[in-house]
């Protein structure tokens, strides 16, 4: 099985998508995204996979988001894709492909949505402290 993740290690959210992914049995692809840009073509695949708009993945804290004036009505979805593919931190992460399907994984509990062997998981806690159970609800 292929489990595919865009990653960033220096995100929390990020990193508690990946250690779901392994605690459920698998070793996924690690894409860092930041250095290893999916590309336009990629992008607008994940992005259709997702079934989220384009605005949906875009990332606003710590990015070039207000600089860009991005959230202006008139930059149609190619030109904000155009803008992820100039600055990849403007991809919203972590974005995960498994074989049931391709999620923007936030918060990232949503992984256990979309992996095979999610009951495998068990009781998992976040780097925050917060315990998530297999079915995917956080508890404090």
């Amino acid at each position: 099985m292929t489990i595919t993740i865009y990653h960033n290690p220096k995100c929390g959210t990020s990193r508690n998508v990946l250690a779901m992914i392994r605690a459920s049995g698998e070793e996924p692809e690690i894409v860092e995204y930041l250095t290893t840009p999916p590309g336009r073509d990629r992008l607008v695949e994940l992005i259709a996979a997702s079934g989220l708009a384009v605005r949906d993945i875009l990332r606003r804290k710590g990015t070039p988001y207000d600089d860009l004036g991005l959230d202006d009505a008139k930059w149609s979805d190619d030109a904000l894709i155009d803008f992820m593919v100039e600055h990849p931190i403007l991809m919203n992460r972590p974005v995960v492909v498994t074989p049931l399907g391709t999620a923007l994984c936030r918060p990232s509990e949503k992984v256990l949505d979309i992996l095979p062997n999610a009951a495998a998981v068990g009781a998992f806690v976040k780097e925050d402290g917060a315990q998530v159970a297999a079915t995917g609800k956080a508890r404090p």
